[in-house]
């Protein structure tokens, strides 16, 4: 049997977090380990369960949203965390990429919306979106000012990473390319290793930095 993901909720509003678990509960593929009410919970929890996903409220008080994801991707970067929020302002929700959140889920999504993102978020599928991506390539085209690095990628490895910066999923990418879903995965997992990188939102910080991708 395959083993359910296994998630911690952190909000310091009991409301807020009766509906994710009221959410998440739909879906047997997920289990709620452990609820947070504000960033140190968020901390400890993660320590205490080592779960798979954390969903994240930004504004909490203590330790906010941004500190805790900050201080867990330094301590478990395999924790994979998702800023949940009411607003589709990306202001706060960028800073929470730059410090390591896998992305980004609004409160008023559907349900079926819920499942198929945080599954693909477990599994390094969910694509990031074009406006977090465009903000990305303007911040780190605005701080280099050294000569882009040797790229070690294929052609079309190359032509990959154009597509993931551009938000697209892995089934975009492979009807844009003419190959199958399953190569797509394949070519990505090869990039990553090939770069020492966890996931896709690391890959694009990476590339960006490096100079790799242009606007």
């Amino acid at each position: 049997m395959i083993q359910p993901i296994r998630i911690v909720l952190a909000d310091d509003h009991a409301h807020a977090r009766e509906a994710m678990r009221d959410i998440i509960e739909l879906d047997p593929s997920f289990e709620i380990v452990g609820e947070a009410v504000n960033g140190d919970e968020a901390i400890q929890l993660a320590e205490q369960y080592m779960p798979d996903l954390i969903l994240m409220d930004i504004r909490m008080p203590q330790v906010d949203g941004l500190e805790a994801t900050k201080v867990i991707k330094e301590r478990f970067p395999y924790v994979k965390i998702v800023m949940v929020t009411v607003s589709g302002d990306i202001t706060h929700l960028f800073e929470a990429i730059k410090r390591g959140a896998q992305g980004y889920l609004l409160k008023n999504l559907s349900p079926a919306s819920w499942h198929e993102y945080l599954r693909a978020v477990a599994i390094d599928e969910a694509p990031m979106s074009r406006e977090v991506a465009v903000r990305l390539l303007q911040e780190f085209t605005l701080a280099k000012t050294n000569v882009p690095e040797k790229s070690p990628l294929t052609l079309r490895e190359k032509e990959i990473l154009e597509c993931v910066a551009r938000g697209r999923s892995n089934k975009e990418i492979s009807e844009e390319l003419d190959i199958s879903e399953h190569t797509v995965k394949n070519h990505l997992k090869n990039i990553l290793h090939k770069l020492h990188l966890d996931n896709r939102v690391q890959l694009m910080r990476y590339a960006y930095e490096k100079g790799w991708l242009q606007a």
